[in-house]
């Protein structure tokens, strides 16, 4: 029965590798050209956020983009495929005067999917086009090479009938703005090189996808462990060198370790963050509806809401005595709600959400000691770190756009100055006819700076982001006309107005 049965596997396993897929079939092409004016300090928010870092925020600027692609999913009744994309941009007045915007080879096997190199990855759970973004995995930031296994849609659990499904990846790579960071800060700041980048996912889905209600849950997970720190000191820069051996890349998948400078407490070693989040999704014949949840933590205080602190000092010792805890109560929420429309094209989708920050675990963070035993785990400083860059790449934030990144900061330093706010913000799109297509994002923010460097008084902003894209066809095949309005009013992003026109050639 063993022999019948690797056999079959066997012939299965062969026939599906003889069948190659065809390389240079199924390839797209795409040339764009866009460019964009404003006045104030920099380009208006929603010109630039949740653009995977390619649009410069500087007030005037410009790039000419050309990429190749091959997807994975060519033909889905293939066991396997093979995939591949390039991406260069060449801009003007960025951060870069060249820059590769995605290279990467997909190789599929049924559901399963291995990722080599840099490719924009979409976010879960949430709206891609309208959303203000994932607190964990954004798409605000450029995307850096990495080795990533996924599966990207829902695995049926076996024995289940359909009601539970998974999905969910796991990936190492290593941030690539080196030579961005150095050359911000102008030798006023602390920065970082050769950084590694660990990052997870599980999602579960609860109902069968094809009835009218199910619910999908999960946890996201990130480490930027390794590379070196350069932190600034009088007479220069200090460097400190993180590990980055197998026992390293262990701590960064299961926690653990600690870092250089802990002294006798010891924290998870690199800079490790993520999201509980929770999505409610019911399926009508004319309309969805969506319903989601994304709790962002840096630390145990923050993800399980509950820490020991039972320590008493004893014989020239802290040990456990008692058995007491500190609640934290559970106040940081990003909530959401999106509806999408399939009969009505004027409006076809439409999104709100709410961001709440101001907590971070509060205001209070005491290590234990002889003179106070109490461990209180606040301050969790959302996106900084004292040891690592911080949850950026080139100086965008690769989580949720509304968290100012350092990018904007005119003070050089590689820092979120403020990642305490609250925030609602609005979307709505729509095709009104079969070749025009707009979407529109606005948001208000009331930011209070962070708990080391609050502001005297809280700091207001409204960004608002008005697109068209008009599909051209009727005077040459593949190509779209792009015009976008945007203007920030306040003082967290300053007041800008500016637009933006793009070109697009795809075959």
């Amino acid at each position: 029965m063993k022999r019948v049965i690797l056999t079959s596997l066997l012939a299965t396993t062969i026939n599906a590798f003889a069948q190659s897929p065809d390389l240079g079939k199924g390839i797209s092409y795409s040339v764009e050209m866009s460019g964009k004016l404003s006045d104030g300090k920099h380009a208006p928010f929603w010109l630039t956020a949740n653009r995977y870092g390619l649009p410069s925020v500087e007030r005037n600027s410009a790039y000419i983009r050309g990429g190749v692609y091959r997807s994975a999913e060519n033909d889905s009744t293939r066991h396997w495929d093979i995939g591949y994309g390039a991406d260069i941009v060449i801009p003007s007045n960025h951060t870069s005067n060249f820059f590769v915007q995605q290279l990467y080879a997909d190789v599929r096997w049924m559901k399963g999917t291995l990722t080599i190199g840099q490719k924009q990855q979409p976010m879960q759970l949430k709206n891609n086009e309208l959303s203000s973004g994932s607190q964990t995995f954004g798409i605000n930031g450029r995307p850096y090479p990495e080795i990533r296994l996924a599966l990207s849609d829902y695995w049926d659990i076996p024995y289940t009938k359909g009601f539970l499904g998974f999905k969910g990846h796991i990936a190492f790579g290593m941030l690539t703005d080196n030579h961005f960071q150095k050359k911000f800060v102008k030798g006023k700041s602390h920065y970082d090189q050769d950084v590694l980048m660990h990052t997870k996912a599980v999602y579960i889905r609860f109902g069968k996808k094809e009835k009218p209600f199910n619910v999908e849950t999960g946890l996201e997970m990130a480490s930027q462990f390794g590379g070196t720190h350069y932190e600034r000191i009088k007479d220069g820069y200090q460097q400190m060198k993180s590990n980055h051996n197998l026992r390293s890349f262990w701590h960064a998948v299961m926690g653990g370790g600690s870092d250089a400078t802990d002294g006798s407490v010891k924290n998870t070693e690199g800079n490790m963050l993520g999201s509980w989040v929770l999505r409610l999704n019911y399926n009508t014949k004319t309309v969805r509806y969506g319903f989601y949840a994304d709790h962002f933590f840096e630390d145990h205080s923050a993800m399980f809401h509950i820490n020991y602190d039972g320590y008493a000092y004893e014989n020239g010792q802290m040990k456990k005595k008692d058995n007491r805890y500190i609640i934290y109560p559970l106040k940081d929420i990003m909530l959401g709600a999106d509806i999408y429309m399939k009969n009505f094209q004027w409006v076809t989708d439409a999104v709100v959400e709410y961001v709440y920050t101001r907590y971070q675990s509060g205001p209070v963070y005491n290590d234990r000691s002889a003179f106070f035993p109490n461990q209180i785990a606040g301050v969790d400083n959302y996106y900084n770190n004292s040891l690592k860059p911080g949850w950026q790449h080139w100086g965008q934030a690769l989580g949720n756009a509304l968290y100012r990144s350092p990018i904007y900061n005119e003070d050089h330093r590689l820092k979120f100055e403020c990642n305490r706010f609250t925030a609602w913000h609005f979307g709505i799109t729509g095709q009104p006819t079969k070749n025009l297509h707009y979407r529109i994002r606005a948001s208000w923010q009331e930011g209070i700076g962070t708990y080391d460097t609050p502001y005297p008084n809280p700091k207001h902003n409204v960004s608002l982001g008005l697109e068209t894209n008009y599909r051209a066809d009727q005077f040459y095949k593949g190509l779209s006309v792009g015009a976008s309005l945007g203007f920030d009013r306040g003082e967290l992003m300053g007041n800008n107005t500016g637009g933006m026109l793009t070109l697009r050639l795809e075959r």
